[in-house]
């Protein structure tokens, strides 16, 4: 989507990726644009589905939620089914990836304690063999609209109207 994007397209989303909270007239002053001039262009990036929402970013441990692991599940034909029905049924589940390799699923999840993982990974059971990984820290962690729009670059050609 970069190359529909021209440099203050690319410039406005990148501060509204940042603090979705500034205004028309802080982006304004930002771009040379008049604060109605930002207003039509983000509601027409909007429209385009560049911009998909605002959210607030939440830190999981503030709400009671310190724990934090990967499992990976190696499951059959037979299970790979009924295992998508029954994912959701798990609140702890935060992602899953279909992924390559010898697993077929990468699973996210989030809890409040560390005396959970095990019931959690005994649900599984069922469905396929889990590996488990429990995190001890995160020194790296991009936002994935940070590092989409480091990695998209400046467009090639303006935005079709």
């Amino acid at each position: 989507m970069s190359q529909d994007l021209d440099p203050i397209d690319y410039s406005i989303v990148r501060m509204l990726a940042e603090d979705a909270r500034i205004s028309y007239a802080e982006l304004g002053r930002k771009v040379g644009l008049s604060p109605s001039a930002v207003a039509e262009r983000i509601h027409q990036l909007e429209a385009d589905k560049v911009i998909l929402g605002y959210r607030a970013l939440l830190d999981e441990k503030a709400f009671g939620y310190p724990v934090m692991a990967f499992i990976r599940l190696t499951c059959d034909n037979t299970h790979y089914r009924p295992f998508l029905k029954f994912l959701p049924t798990i609140d702890a589940v935060q992602e899953c990836h279909h992924i390559t390799g010898g697993e077929a699923f990468l699973i996210k999840v989030r809890l409040s304690s560390i005396d959970q993982l095990e019931p959690l990974i005994e649900r599984l059971l069922p469905y396929g063999m889990p590996t488990t990984s429990m995190v001890l820290s995160t020194p790296v962690y991009r936002q994935q609209e940070a590092w989409l729009l480091r990695h998209a670059g400046f467009p090639a050609r303006p935005r079709k109207k």
